[in-house]
This record gives structure tokens, C-alpha cells and sequence, in this order.
């Protein structure tokens, strides 16, 4: 693909307001571009907010965020929601996670990668099934998103 044909693309993904945009030619003619925005946190609880204890009787409370954060897959692998079958999953609809905890684990060339949630907040959604392959991009977990009062 030429400068110019690159340059329109550009311009054409930066007014269309898309989140992603993928191009591919043949395997053997070459090509292959991929543009994605990334998403602003605005509005979520900084990393640095402490989130209350799950268990503590005087924590204080917590206003959940009306719009959901949905943590993709960043990679082509196997979703796990437990590190084992034996154990327990990592997370559970309805649980209130912190930034960086757990969420599953997807093996990619025989490598465990743990998924961390990026913001804390309730589970809403936990939208892979277990054991099952996931690609690149795919809606893993929705969160609603803690917001401070």
C-alpha cells in the first residue's frame, strides 16, 4: 500500500469514530493493517483509589458507574476461569474486583498470561465459556465500573 492510500485510511479512521479497523490483503500479496483507538478511562477510579474490603462491616460505600468497561482478550489462546480444574475461578458474576486483580488466565503456546481487570468494580458479565478458545479482541468480562462518592 502506497504513502498516499495510507495517509487516507488514517484520516478515514480518525473522523469515523470507529474503535478498530482491519485490513488485510492476500497472505502472499502482503498487507495486513490494523489501526485501534485506545479507549479513555475517564470517569473510572484512578489506580491509586482504594476500594473497600470485601468483608470489612464499616467500608465505606460504593457508587457503581452506569456504563460497563468490557475487558477483551489481547491474544489468541484458551480461556481458563480458574488456574486449575480443581480450583476455584478466579472471579465470579456479581464480585466487586480491584485494578490488577485476576480475571482468568488464557494459554497461548503452552504460556499461562493472567487477564487483569484494568479498573475495579462489580462483575457483570463473564462472556467466555471455559476451556474454550478466544481470539484476539474478543468480550471477555464486563465490569461496572467503581466510582468514588
Amino acid at each position: 500500500m502506497d504513502k498516499d492510500k495510507l495517509k487516507e485510511l488514517l484520516e478515514f479512521f480518525d473522523l469515523s469514530g470507529l474503535e478498530e479497523l482491519e485490513v488485510r490483503h492476500s497472505f502472499w500479496g502482503g498487507t495486513r493493517i490494523r489501526f485501534c483507538r485506545r479507549r479513555s478511562h475517564a470517569g473510572t477510579v484512578p489506580l491509586a483509589a482504594p476500594l473497600p474490603e470485601r468483608h470489612a462491616p464499616a467500608a465505606p460505600e460504593v457508587r457503581l458507574a452506569d456504563d460497563l468497561h468490557t475487558v477483551n482478550a489481547p491474544m489468541v489462546g484458551t480461556f481458563f476461569r480458574a488456574s486449575s480444574p480443581e480450583a476455584a475461578p478466579f472471579v465470579q458474576v456479581g464480585e466487586m474486583v480491584e485494578p490488577g486483580q485476576t480475571l482468568c488466565v488464557i494459554e497461548a503456546m503452552k504460556i499461562m498470561n493472567e487477564i487483569e481487570a484494568p479498573v475495579g468494580g462489580e462483575i457483570m458479565e463473564i462472556l467466555a465459556d471455559n476451556a474454550e478458545p478466544v481470539e484476539y479482541s474478543q468480550p471477555l468480562v464486563r465490569i461496572r465500573p467503581a466510582v468514588p462518592r
